[in-house]
């Protein structure tokens, strides 16, 4: 009788702080390639992190906080559509000609919160794909986040290894004139077009693979381009030019409930952090750009609190994929590590699907509301969509957001509340597969292929076509392959792996 009490008491007590819907001020701030040992708050020494930090001392900090994928575009495209990426074809990592991902009508967390009387921005890195059947460089670049229910955007359109190096503001590339018209493509525009190759002996920052291409800034890119002198920017200023539109977006809009997704590009490659930054840590330019990104979460906070809206605002962190050291630069990450551990305590890192590879730092953050403290619920970047959804009281249909689950009384951190029962875990095109249930994790591997990030996952064997099974609590680091031991265990999961991929949709 007891327990039936205390239940039917934490079901009343959970449906009194859910039942009316909310319309907080929404900022999700997304990292790119933050591991999960990157943060002071999570155990980083080497690196001072203090408005990150001060966010998690005050709000609710996950240690099973995961995104999605272990690659950029297809975590961006779960976070926004609620859907594994998987389920969709050309989802991998998009080309700098790339269609939108996202067509026309598809419901979005942005839509969604649109309905519910939002007004919405995304300024940062897209990924996702611009126009159709490419973009239009010169004229209207649509369909885009504008016609997924963002009001507003102000874009890097790829990322910034690829090119170009423009920003797109709404429709257009800011700042081209029309006598220099920008030209990109996959191949090189001339025999005499400079490359990272042809004129490596002009680069400021050498490349190790890849990013050979055409020039700019002194730093070899993925892919050609000629033209749009005038729109181009310098990688050092990306971090202040989309700090300052966002925060001013808040000023502007503050009397309004508003949704923020600020998506920046620290600390991807090539890391080039503002000259303000670089030295700051003993990291080299990895480090710098940690401390850049956290001075940005503190400007955006900053703009929070002067527009008096601290109590108003749920700020949620997280990042797109876990960390890499090499991605195809010198810029001295890997000299400079030292003693630092990007993944924290995990094997793995970007594009493999250990637990490096998905679970990153993850916090929620909103006075009077969250209480501070530490979960250790399971939650997932895809689920913000019908959690927002269920936050804000709009409906979500039957044919969208397919493997979204409402944790938002997770997220809350409301007593006794439960975060997802299981996780499906992909590399950049859903060959590599992991499935976290509870406290086990089957990893399903149909490639060869390592982590750049940890050494100990470079020395791992990896047989085509196997199956491995972890125990992560007595084994975070997913060295003990349990699979021999456990059959019948493995035999669950791989179904329940299977019934994922097959049943098209995982929400409840």
């Amino acid at each position: 009788m007891m327990i039936r009490v205390a239940l039917l008491g934490l079901t009343f007590l959970t449906c009194s702080l859910l039942k009316a819907a909310e319309t907080p001020n929404i900022i999700v701030i997304m990292a790119d390639d933050l591991g999960y040992g990157d943060l002071g708050c999570y155990g980083a020494k080497t690196v001072k992190t203090p408005h990150l930090d001060q966010l998690a001392r005050e709000g609710l900090r996950f240690t099973s906080g995961y995104c999605s994928a272990s690659t950029c575009t297809p975590t961006r495209f779960s976070l926004l559509t609620g859907t594994y990426a998987f389920r969709q074809k050309g989802t991998g990592v998009a080309p700098p000609n790339g269609p939108a991902l996202i067509k026309p009508g598809t419901e979005t967390l942005a839509s969604l919160l649109k309905r519910a009387g939002y007004t919405t921005a995304v300024v940062g890195k897209w990924h996702l794909g611009l126009g159709d059947p490419k973009p239009d460089w010169n004229g209207e670049l649509k369909p885009g986040p504008l016609e997924i229910g963002f009001d507003h955007c102000l874009l890097l359109p790829t990322t910034n290894d690829r090119v170009p190096q423009v920003y797109v503001d709404d429709h257009h590339v800011r700042n081209l004139e029309a006598d220099d018209p920008l030209r990109v493509g996959d191949k090189a525009p001339s025999p005499d077009h400079p490359t990272g190759i042809t004129h490596r002996s002009t680069l400021r920052m050498n490349w190790t693979h890849g990013h050979n291409q055409t020039i700019h800034n002194g730093i070899g890119r993925i892919g050609f381009y000629t033209g749009g002198q005038s729109a181009r920017f310098r990688d050092e200023d990306l971090a202040d030019t989309w700090t300052q539109e966002a925060t001013q977006w808040i000023t502007t809009h503050r009397k309004q409930p508003f949704f923020l997704f600020f998506a920046s590009h620290d600390i991807h490659v090539p890391r080039m952090p503002h000259e303000r930054f670089q030295g700051s840590t003993a990291l080299g330019f990895r480090g710098d750009a940690i401390v850049e990104f956290d001075w940005s979460v503190g400007a955006i906070v900053k703009a929070v609190k002067q527009n008096d809206l601290q109590s108003k605002t749920l700020i949620l962190i997280c990042s797109d994929n876990g960390p890499v050291l090499d991605d195809g630069y010198v810029d001295d990450a890997v000299e400079k590590l030292g003693n630092h551990q990007p993944a924290g305590p995990f094997s793995g890192g970007k594009y493999s699907v250990l637990e490096g590879g998905t679970r990153t730092p993850f916090i929620v953050h909103w006075p009077g509301r969250i209480q501070p403290g530490v979960s250790n619920e399971v939650v997932c970047t895809i689920d913000l969509a019908a959690s927002l959804a269920s936050l804000t009281g709009v409906s979500l249909p039957k044919e969208a957001c397919l493997d979204s689950h409402n944790v938002m009384p997770a997220l809350l951190g409301i007593p006794g509340a439960k975060g997802r029962d299981h996780l499906l875990q992909q590399d950049n095109n859903g060959t590599n597969l992991g499935l976290r249930m509870g406290e086990w994790k089957l990893v399903r591997l149909k490639q060869k292929g390592a982590s750049k990030a940890v050494v100990s996952m470079q020395k791992r064997d990896e047989k085509s076509g196997a199956y491995q099974l972890y125990h992560l609590s007595e084994d975070p680091a997913e060295q003990k392959d349990l699979s021999a031991e456990q059959p019948e265990r493995v035999e669950a999961m791989i179904a329940k792996m299977n019934a994922i991929l097959n049943q098209g949709s995982t929400r409840p």
